[in-house]
């Protein structure tokens, strides 16, 4: 309650510098006129606030189109791949959340949200699984699944799931974080700094003496607000993001530097080494242009400090640039648009957001072209490898912290069956290879994954087969319906030409058949979210999406690349 009396007031001292600076109140004589004018505004600034959904953030929520300039990757979806053409899929693991509850506010808003910001993945990772957990000393747990795909059902569903092994609070190694906070004047409303203070104030409520906490701000320059600090000492730590005030241009890069600089320099051996990045992402001087930033990130990354980024605000966030840093900086990303999905990041999550069990985590399947006539990976777009970086350990891929659950979905189209699609002529020169003896087993596709542990250089191999048992949607385990509950929602607001029969009444069907235990209530969440979509209108064929920016004409993945 404390923290939203002073957001509030912080609120009200800014309406009225606001008055002045437009010169819309009348210089009163003395201050005996001046108080009773100031009473004025603040009661009529209190009912304006108050009258917004109860809270500071609502009133800060809405952004009138003409001034939204956010952006966001434009996504080409994966298509099916014809099995005699290419047998394998490789790619790297995502365990960013961002998309959801990006999507998550713009649907509270009653908007449609642009297809950019709806990476299909990190829908369906955003959710816990109650999946085996790993024995012995392997970081995580795989396993897969088949069944029929309930928005084609002809078409075979397969599930490749992660789950990373748990690391007991009370027996964690000590953290080294620096929080690297944009104080810049775009980061001054309600939902971007002050939210942003109170979000971290969660995380700090979670450190104890094993961990030190430095604060490094930017905006037009950079700076140390705060030394590295006890995690015991609460009072001076959250003095410190208390003080914390909005004003300038964005220097991103200098801030960059500053924080992994104090975070190698404190560095602790053994322990979690990490910066915190949280900002909307609006870099406006120095280092501005998104390539260079990823590629700042990218040689930070080789100090074995490790990055998370936090997304807060809209209107002019660049979800772009920050899931870009987030994938080169051996990072995670998430999107916190209010005090509830702090909690879940920062509390209910906090060993996954900070202690990497793997990294540069790689997933190479190969399909058994007897049974498979072709396939297709359910997002994971921009996390796509090619083939022969599988083997290769200096390409980098995505991590995976304690706790955490992955899930990929591919959708199969079996071996015989009929394509409403032309197909291509056979080869003139050349006919296909023949199949293996192992191609001859009832093998449906073999999965490899290679991991690194967290200091290491040298990854390790994992593989595992799936066999198809001919099972039903409705055989399938609660978690297998959920996540393709999820997938089908995403598919249906990228209007993806792969949705088949999806509705959105039958996303809500299947959520709610699927909802298990539901910690944290975020699958009931989900079917309200769903239930509160399927009452907004369909996007117009000329209606503009939200600015997006242009696609990549180099593998993101190369690390001479430019163009990103």
């Amino acid at each position: 309650m404390e923290a939203e009396r002073r957001e509030k007031e912080a609120e009200l001292e800014r309406l009225w510098n606001s008055k002045l600076q437009q010169k819309t109140i009348v210089k009163a004589k003395d201050d005996g006129e001046r108080e009773p004018l100031l009473d004025q505004i603040k009661e009529r600034a209190r009912r304006r606030i108050d009258s917004k959904a109860s809270s500071a953030l609502k009133a800060a929520s809405d952004v009138p189109p003409a001034f939204n300039t956010e952006s966001y990757a434009p996504i080409d979806e994966n298509p099916f791949i014809d099995v005699a053409t290419d047998p394998r899929s490789t790619f790297s693991i995502d365990v960013d959340t961002a998309s959801y509850s990006i999507m998550r506010r713009y649907i509270e808003r009653s908007q449609r949200p642009p297809k950019g910001a709806v990476r299909i993945e990190e829908l369906i990772n955003y959710f816990p699984y109650d999946d085996a957990v790993p024995v012995g000393d392997a970081p995580f747990a795989v396993r897969t699944d088949v069944t029929s795909a309930p928005w084609t059902p002809a078409n075979r569903l397969v599930r490749i799931s992660l789950k990373g092994k748990s690391i007991d609070r009370a027996s964690r190694a000590g953290t080294n974080l620096v929080f690297l906070i944009d104080v810049s004047g775009s980061m001054e409303s309600a939902n971007k700094l002050p939210l942003l203070k109170r979000s971290l104030g969660l995380l700090v409520n979670q450190l104890d003496a094993r961990d030190r906490v430095s604060i490094v701000v930017y905006a037009g320059a950079s700076g140390l607000v705060l030394p590295p600090t006890s995690g015991a000492d609460k009072r001076t730590i959250m003095n410190a993001l208390d003080n914390l005030n909005a004003g300038g241009s964005t220097n991103g890069g200098e801030g960059i530097e500053l924080a992994y600089a104090q975070a190698t320099r404190n560095f602790i051996e053994g322990g979690t080494n990490r910066v915190i990045l949280a900002t909307d992402g609006d870099f406006n001087v120095g280092v501005t242009d998104r390539s260079s930033l990823v590629d700042l990130i990218a040689q930070k990354a080789k100090s074995g400090v490790f990055l998370s980024v936090l997304g807060f605000g809209m209107g002019n966030y660049k979800d772009d640039t920050l899931e870009s840093l987030a994938q080169r900086g051996n990072g995670n990303y998430a999107y916190v648009d209010d005090m509830s999905e702090a909690r879940k990041v920062l509390v209910e999550q906090v060993m996954g957001t900070l202690v990497t069990i793997a990294k540069d985590v790689k997933i190479q399947v190969e399909w058994n072209p007897r049974l498979v006539q072709s396939f297709r990976l359910i997002g994971y777009e921009n996390r796509m490898l090619a083939h022969r970086d599988f083997n290769d350990d200096r390409k980098d891929a995505g991590d995976i912290g304690a706790g955490h659950s992955v899930t990929a979905l591919y959708e199969v189209v079996i071996a015989g069956a009929k394509q409403d699609k032309p197909g291509t002529d056979p080869l003139k020169y050349q006919s296909p290879g023949q199949v293996t003896d192992a191609g001859q087993s009832n093998e449906l596709v073999t999965v490899k994954l290679r991991y690194k542990e967290p200091n290491g250089a040298t990854s390790r191999l994992l593989e595992v087969t799936a066999i198809d048992k001919g099972k039903t949607f409705a055989e399938a385990s609660t978690d297998f319906r959920f996540a393709a509950s999820v997938a089908a929602f995403g598919m249906i607001l990228r209007s993806s030409p792969h949705k088949g029969n999806a509705t959105m009444s039958q996303v809500v069907s299947l959520a709610e058949g699927s909802l298990g235990e539901d910690p944290g209530g975020h699958r009931r969440a989900f079917v309200e979210l769903v239930r509160a979509a399927a009452k907004l209108p369909e996007r117009s064929n000329g209606e503009r999406d939200t600015q997006v920016r242009s696609p990549s004409r180099c593998d993101p993945a190369d690390p001479l690349c430019t163009d990103l």
